[in-house]
């Protein structure tokens, strides 16, 4: 959506208010032998609490409040019987719809201990959410932000996942523009415009390119030795810097 008024400002700051506290939350509660399926029910009380609606429910009934993907699970994870353990790389998103408004965000944690590799994986990630934000303003051609996520990927040695990407968001979950890759499209003209609500979402990897679909329709997942990150906000285009609607304290910050 393309922001027309002070209630549309509004209407993404406080439903980027609700996610970022429930993504806070869900980061904060995650610890060895916690189930990915209590972990979304956290989710799905605070969001039930706070006046939201889950946006993967009410947009595909996805079969969750939140995704939650672990280790080789680069996204959209069902929440289940799967037992978190010390050392996996856990990634939470969410995303709602609060008074007709939509916002959506994610962070990744690593369960303690932490190996270097693994805690270099999360810190590169959301260096790379960083660097496309700060090519993030009006009249910028929108590749530009793959541009800067694949140059953090490349100089920490990980890959972009390339058929994952961020998008325009606002009204609905998923808007134009679609397709805000992680990688450098030359071909890829379109400029960013004063006003657009985007869900910026950088995925990198240890191993993946890369992902595919697991049997369950959902979860999208990448090499089986491998270890994926998201870190993710929703901003305001403006002529300076963006506006992040998602920020928070704890994990995903």
């Amino acid at each position: 959506m393309t922001i027309d008024s002070q209630r549309d400002v509004d209407g993404i700051l406080a439903a980027g208010r609700v996610v970022a506290v429930v993504r806070d939350t869900m980061l904060a509660r995650v610890e060895p032998g916690i189930t990915t399926a209590e972990l979304d029910r956290i989710g799905a009380a605070l969001l039930d609490q706070l006046g939201a609606k889950s946006a993967p429910r009410v947009t595909y009934d996805f079969p969750g409040s939140t995704c939650i993907s672990v280790n080789e699970e680069a996204a959209h994870g069902i929440p289940g019987p799967r037992v978190i353990r010390e050392g996996d790389v856990v990634n939470v998103d969410v995303s709602a719809e609060l008074d007709g408004y939509f916002a959506d965000t994610g962070g990744t944690m690593v369960v303690s201990p932490a190996s270097e590799s693994k805690a270099a994986l999360c810190r590169a990630t959301r260096e790379a959410l960083d660097a496309a934000l700060a090519e993030t303003r009006a009249g910028v051609r929108l590749n530009r932000i793959g541009k800067a996520v694949e140059r953090v990927a490349r100089f920490n040695g990980l890959k972009v996942i390339r058929n994952l990407a961020g998008h325009g968001i606002g009204r609905a979950l998923h808007e134009e523009p679609d397709g805000i890759v992680g990688f450098y499209d030359r071909a890829d003209r379109r400029r960013l415009r004063d006003g657009q609500v985007l869900a910026i979402e950088p995925f990198l990897s240890t191993r993946s390119s890369y992902v595919t679909e697991a049997e369950d329709g959902w979860t999208l997942v990448g090499h089986a030795d491998g270890l994926s990150a998201q870190f993710e906000h929703t901003v305001i285009v403006t002529t300076g810097e963006p506006i992040v609607a998602t920020l928070g304290v704890g994990a995903a910050g």
